[in-house]
């Protein structure tokens, strides 16, 4: 198993870490914790030694069922990350209360790696006012915590902004070869690096889409390495980097463990043939979005109720992944009929203030017969 080093910290993690979020589900929709035990044993015995789990997946199970598991374990032999949802806090004493509770769910003394969930910036601003940080060092002093940092939603600046504001131990992103210019994105990569932050990887794999690709860019892939899956690709890439420590992987069936563990033992970067030919495939696939919405939002709110970004967001993935499935799913089960594009009145209020100048009627008029494809 590929181990990488966090050199601040004196710590080293299996470059594959567990994320604890995806888990196989029963018919109940509850973990099916005798499959998910097996997924956790087989990872953990092949090396994977960084499980990651947080306060609100599976609905508030995975702490649980993640503590259950591990109690198995010599707690020195893993590293254990969960989160605070800073969005469940109006107080300090509201942290206090559930970070207790977490470790009381967990089973454990301690938490390795503890990190502020999903910050942006009106999440940093309660962190600050509530002195938030002053309160995680106090866990921290008595061992209660091991490292303090943060995963990470909203623009660079913002990610500048709190990574500047304070001597991280370690700090998330999303980051994968088709969002280099997403939120934090390579910029936010390269700060930490110049910062000596050493960094969590999520979305590796874009929650999936970059997982199975239309079939002409896939056949370029297979053919410089046949024996490799689609989503090897994608992990490689981002473990190509060196200050990224950890490679989270949200797996929710055994295959899936099992074709990660085959990537990261003997695990080997990107060559510059292979870096060529993930820039020439991130540009094939960025070639296949249909209008360049940026999802601004100043054209909304739409006097007939359509969510235009959103009709936009799932029409343009259709078509850069042409994952059917997904899309019928986010479209006719995720998505509310009465924001669908169907319902465009074609009034033109839309259009008069789109700073990209999209024809936005026109445009649903396609993603309506697009979707109505799918059904």
């Amino acid at each position: 198993m590929e181990k990488r080093k966090f050199e601040k910290l004196q710590a080293e993690t299996s470059l594959l870490g567990f994320g604890c979020m995806r888990f196989p589900l029963t018919a109940e929709g509850k973990i099916d914790e005798a499959e998910a035990e097996k997924m956790l044993d087989l990872a953990i015995a092949s090396g994977v030694n960084y499980i990651d789990t947080a306060y609100p997946y599976h609905n508030g199970d995975s702490e649980p069922f993640v503590g259950r598991v591990l109690d198995k374990y010599d707690r020195s032999s893993y590293y254990l990350a969960t989160k605070l949802p800073v969005w469940k806090v109006e107080t300090t004493e509201d942290a206090k209360q559930i970070f207790e509770e977490q470790l009381e769910r967990l089973h454990k003394e301690y938490v390795d790696f503890y990190l502020l969930h999903a910050l942006n910036k009106e999440r940093w601003e309660t962190v600050k006012r509530l002195k938030l940080l002053p309160y995680l060092e106090e866990m921290k002093r008595e061992g209660k915590i091991r490292y303090i940092g943060f995963s990470f939603h909203d623009e660079y600046e913002v990610f500048e902004e709190i990574l500047n504001a304070y001597d991280w131990d370690f700090c998330q992103i999303q980051f994968n070869y088709m969002d280099t210019e997403e939120q934090a994105g390579l910029k936010g990569y390269e700060l930490a690096q110049k910062k000596g932050i050493p960094m969590v990887i999520m979305e590796p794999v874009k929650g999936g889409m970059l997982a199975a690709l239309p079939d002409e860019i896939a056949a370029n892939l297979k053919a410089v390495r046949p024996n490799d899956s689609i989503p090897a690709w994608a992990l490689r890439f981002v473990g190509t980097y060196p200050n990224v420590k950890v490679i989270l992987s949200g797996m929710s069936d055994m295959q899936q463990v099992k074709d990660n563990l085959k990537t990261f033992m003997n695990f080997e970067p990107l060559n510059e043939q292979e870096k060529v030919l993930i820039a020439e495939t991130a540009e094939a696939l960025r070639a296949r979005v249909q209008n360049g919405c940026t999802a601004c939002r100043y054209c909304m709110p739409c006097p007939a109720g359509v969510d235009i970004p959103r009709n936009f967001r799932i029409w343009n993935e259709y078509h850069v992944y042409q994952n059917k499935e997904r899309a019928r799913k986010s479209y006719f089960q995720d998505f509310e009929e009465s924001a669908w594009a169907k319902n465009c009145v074609r009034c033109g209020k839309c259009e008069t203030v789109c700073p990209q100048h999209l024809s936005i009627r026109k445009d649903l008029a396609r993603v309506t017969a697009d979707m109505e494809t799918l059904r």
